[in-house]
């Protein structure tokens, strides 16, 4: 069951946009949602819909939602107990460390990590819940949950759609290519983060 959820291809083929809504929303919507494959999911998504096994109107619309609506109960989660999580080192249910880590991020860039955080593995999961804890004003935060929304499910897919289109019988390759893109949406992002820090040292 674990590896059909962490499979972006599989679960497309077999749950199709059903499978595609539940799990941007439990990326994005639930605590522990961070191991989930949200993009590699909207690549592989954008690119069966440029071989016309999805359509890539109904993979954006719903991604869309469901990211919006999920970084909103990630909100309210952070606002009733994200300060007592942040508070327990050694809670079970969250990582402490990567709490802490998306608290840096997000006094960091302030209310515009609530759109960048979209991009950013782990980020992704854990910024609405410290956006609540922080007491953002929940106008505010819907306004910037709902422009990183839009940004993140329209521009990733299209990127997959575009690959599909450029690359004949990408279905080929289809697997070496998720995993490329899961490997290059985590080390990316880290290689960003410590070049930046190294010259900010200097």
């Amino acid at each position: 069951m674990i590896q059909t959820l962490l499979d972006p291809v599989h679960l497309l083929s077999t749950f199709g946009y059903i499978g595609l809504g539940m799990i941007i929303f439990a990326e994005c919507g639930l605590p522990i949602g961070f191991f989930f494959p949200g993009d590699s999911l909207l690549i592989s998504a954008g690119i069966l819909a440029s071989q016309g096994h999805l359509n890539l109107f109904y993979v954006v619309v719903v991604s869309m939602a469901m990211a919006i609506v999920g970084y909103s109960c990630s909100y309210y989660f952070g606002a009733k107990i994200g300060t007592k999580l942040l508070e327990r080192p050694h809670s079970r249910f969250l990582s402490h460390k990567r709490m802490i880590a998306a608290h840096a991020f997000f006094e960091k860039y302030g209310i515009q990590s609530i759109i960048l955080a979209r991009f950013v593995p782990f980020a992704r999961t854990f910024a609405p819940i410290i956006a609540g804890t922080s007491d953002m004003p929940y106008k505010k935060f819907m306004l910037y949950n709902i422009i990183g929304g839009i940004l993140w499910t329209t521009v990733v897919p299209l990127l997959g759609f575009s690959l599909g289109r450029a690359v004949p019988h990408i279905d080929r390759y289809l697997l070496p290519a998720i995993l490329f893109i899961i490997v290059a949406s985590i080390v990316l992002p880290a290689a960003w983060h410590f070049l930046h820090k190294k010259a900010a040292r200097s």
